[in-house]
C-alpha cells in the first residue's frame, strides 16, 4: 500500500492563496458567539457542515494523532481538508506511525508543523531537556508558536476537545472566538462522552494510536506522558507530578 505524503512546514502550512471573507474581527467574533448558542444542541456533523460552509478552505483541523475521529468526521463533509499535526520532535514512534496511516487512509491533507528549532538546537539554546525544567516554555516553542504561525492561513480551526476530559474543559463551547489567535474555534464533539467516541470508532473502523491499547489514555510528547492507572482521569498521565494540565494550545 502506498503512503500518502505528509507535507512539512516550519511556518505557513500552505503557500496557495486562500479565499478570505471580508469580515472584521468584531463581526467574526459575533458570528462565532451566535453560532455557539445556536449549535449547542446540534449533531457533530451539523456543526462541521456549518464550519465548512462558513469558512471553506480557510478551515483546518488540528490533530494530536491519538485517533482519527475528528479527521474522519470532517473529511466526510469536506474531503481533502487540511489536518495540522504539531511534530514536536518528542513524539512516540506510534504517534508518527498513526500520522502516516491517517495520511494514507483518509481523504485529508496532513500537514506537519515543525518548530523553528530542532530538539538539538533547542538543547543548545536553553539547555538539555528543557521540558523537564520549564515545560511551559518547551510547549510554547514546540507547540504554540508553530500553530500560531500556521493559523495565519486560516480563519477557523476544528479540534477534538471534549467537556468530559477534564474539569477545565467542562465549559468548552461547540463554537467560540479564540481571542488570542483572532480565529474561530470549533469543537464539534465537545458534548461527546467516551461512549460516544467508542461508538463512532466502532461504527466507522477509525484508526487509533496503538498506545491507547497500552494504558495511555491521553497521548502527548513522550517525555511528558505516562500510562494512567485505575481510577485516574484520562489526562492524569500528562505532565505527571506537576500542576500543569494544558500545553497552552487551549487556554
Amino acid at each position: 500500500m502506498s503512503v500518502a505524503p505528509v507535507m512539512h512546514f516550519e511556518t505557513s502550512p500552505d503557500p496557495r492563496a486562500r479565499r478570505r471573507e471580508n469580515r472584521t474581527p468584531e463581526e467574526t467574533e459575533r458570528l462565532a458567539t451566535k453560532a455557539g448558542l445556536e449549535l449547542e444542541d446540534a449533531a457533530a456533523a451539523a456543526i462541521v457542515r456549518w464550519a465548512v460552509g462558513t469558512f471553506g478552505d480557510r478551515l483546518a483541523v488540528t490533530s494530536s494523532m491519538a485517533d482519527a475521529v475528528v479527521a474522519h468526521l470532517v473529511s466526510t463533509v469536506r474531503p481533502g481538508v487540511d489536518v495540522l499535526f504539531l511534530n514536536t520532535g518528542y513524539h512516540f514512534a506510534e504517534t508518527i506511525g498513526t500520522r502516516d496511516a491517517v495520511a494514507s487512509v483518509y481523504d485529508v491533507n496532513v500537514i506537519d508543523l515543525a518548530p523553528t528549532m530542532s530538539v538539538a538546537a533547542q538543547d543548545l539554546a536553553f539547555g538539555k531537556d528543557l521540558w523537564s525544567r520549564d515545560s511551559d516554555r518547551c510547549c510554547a516553542l514546540r507547540k504554540v508558536a508553530p500553530l500560531n504561525n500556521a493559523m495565519r492561513d486560516y480563519d477557523a480551526w476544528i479540534t477534538g476537545l471534549r467537556r468530559d476530559e477534564t474539569p477545565s474543559r467542562a465549559g468548552t463551547p461547540v463554537v467560540s472566538w479564540d481571542a488570542d489567535r483572532g480565529k474561530v474555534k470549533v469543537c464539534p464533539i465537545a458534548r461527546w462522552s467516551d461512549g460516544d467516541v467508542d461508538a463512532y470508532v466502532a461504527r466507522h473502523g477509525i484508526l487509533l494510536n496503538p498506545l491507547l491499547m497500552d494504558g495511555y489514555d491521553s497521548i502527548g510528547c513522550r517525555p511528558c506522558t505516562r500510562r494512567v492507572t485505575a481510577g485516574e482521569d484520562s489526562r492524569a498521565g500528562r505532565w505527571s507530578g506537576s500542576s500543569k494540565t494544558e500545553c497552552g494550545l487551549h487556554t
